[in-house]
């Protein structure tokens, strides 16, 4: 593979046309923001070799819209991530960025306390009450998310499995592990299903999303660096690396490479799925399992933008609708937002919930039985702009398995 497919050379081919920005949700919702043609392709084609900082920069969510409306294959986005990383070499992060940047530091540091995550739960939610979330720079009007009593890794070992020759490896991604288990619980009842045991490798890291479009560049490498190494050793056992969430997928996936280079990086990416793609290709090899019970549910799916960035189309949405009697509409009402930890800054507050408009006022139509959504924080947002709580379309699926 060429390395011209390195993010930081793609904005050479930039045709100056604008789709990225015609595209772009935050642009829609505030004037501010110049643009991703403007701080992304424009910087890369210096390669970063002067002196000025585009402020504007501050306000991209690298939700991706403008990577899927380029008709030059210019990796916008990432070449804003890398901009970013420029920007705080000579930048301090500040308290609350940091913060957002290291939510599986501060799971683990929690988790080593006697009853750590219900006294966290009780103290966020005080300090939401008190205010100090905007002292910190935290949006105050926003819930941070819960942590789950016990962490999806801890329960594993508890949750009983048939041997089986055929294996995958779950990565479960720090919203699993630490504030939905049940998805992970979910996901290993559809991989039994299956035929597939699940494995966990204890040794992999949280795949550096977070940090990426905090800034901390470095970091997000180290954390690849390892993932890959693990990848790589899981496939030359034969063990595909699956993951049901799409943040986690696409960053394995494609931005490895896109943000670093080596080629180790596009060979651990052939080994790693997304859980309904992983399961789409059960099916297409007659191997996936159709005894599944009716369920008789109207189901409206928000496709989040990092899955639609890996261009597999709607594999759960194909898969659900093989249920009798599901019915899988995609709402269709663009970006949630939220875009991973965006929303969550008090300065990208209101920006997040004008984005998320058209979607909140597509979900309390209430036309449906149930929202789904692969990504955990699209779930988190959906429920904060509507009341209406969303679940993993995994969680639909195990319950058609009982």
């Amino acid at each position: 593979m060429s390395d011209a497919t390195k993010a930081i050379f793609t904005g050479d081919r930039c045709l100056s046309c604008t789709a990225c920005m015609a595209n772009c949700p935050v642009m829609a919702a505030i004037k501010e923001y110049r643009g991703p043609k403007l701080v992304g392709p424009a910087h890369g084609r210096m390669h970063f070799s002067q002196e000025d900082v585009e402020e504007s920069l501050n306000y991209c969510s690298n939700c991706k819209s403008c990577d899927r409306a380029c008709p030059a294959g210019v990796a916008v986005s990432t070449l804003n991530m890398l901009q970013r990383a420029e920007y705080y070499k000579k930048h301090k992060q500040l308290r609350h960025e940091n913060m957002l940047a290291h939510g599986e530091r501060m799971a683990k540091l929690i988790r080593k306390m006697p009853f750590g995550a219900k006294f966290a739960n009780v103290g966020m939610n005080v300090g939401k009450f008190l205010g100090v979330f905007n002292a910190l720079g935290l949006a105050g009007k926003r819930n941070m998310p819960a942590y789950a009593s016990t962490s999806f890794k801890n329960l594993f070992p508890k949750i009983r499995q048939a041997p089986s020759n055929k294996k995958v490896v779950l990565f479960t991604g720090c919203y699993t592990n630490d504030n939905e288990p049940q998805v992970g619980e979910a996901f290993v009842k559809v991989m039994n299903a299956n035929g597939c045991e699940v494995l966990i490798d204890e040794g992999f890291k949280c795949c550096g999303s977070p940090l990426v479009v905090t800034g901390f560049l470095d970091e997000a490498r180290q954390n690849a660096d390892n993932n890959v190494a693990k990848i790589l050793n899981w496939k030359r056992k034969g063990i595909p690396v699956v993951t049901p969430c799409t943040s986690c997928s696409l960053m394995l996936k494609e931005e490895y490479y896109e943000l670093f280079g080596e080629q180790e990086m596009r060979e651990a990416a052939e080994n790693v799925y997304d859980a309904f793609e992983f399961l789409e290709i059960l099916q297409e090899r007659g191997e996936f399992n159709e005894n599944l019970k009716s369920l008789n549910q109207k189901l409206l799916y928000h496709v989040p933008c990092h899955l639609k960035s890996q261009a597999i189309g709607l594999p759960a949405a194909n898969i659900l609708e093989e249920i009798g009697g599901v019915k899988v509409q995609t709402a269709d009402a663009g970006c949630c937002g939220i875009s991973g930890n965006y929303g969550f800054h008090k300065d990208k507050y209101e920006i997040s919930m004008k984005v998320g408009e058209k979607l909140f006022a597509r979900v309390k139509k209430k036309d449906f039985d149930k929202v789904i959504s692969d990504c955990g924080t699209c779930r988190m947002q959906i429920h904060h702009g509507t009341d209406i709580k969303p679940c993993h379309p995994i969680e639909i699926l195990a319950e058609a398995y009982q």
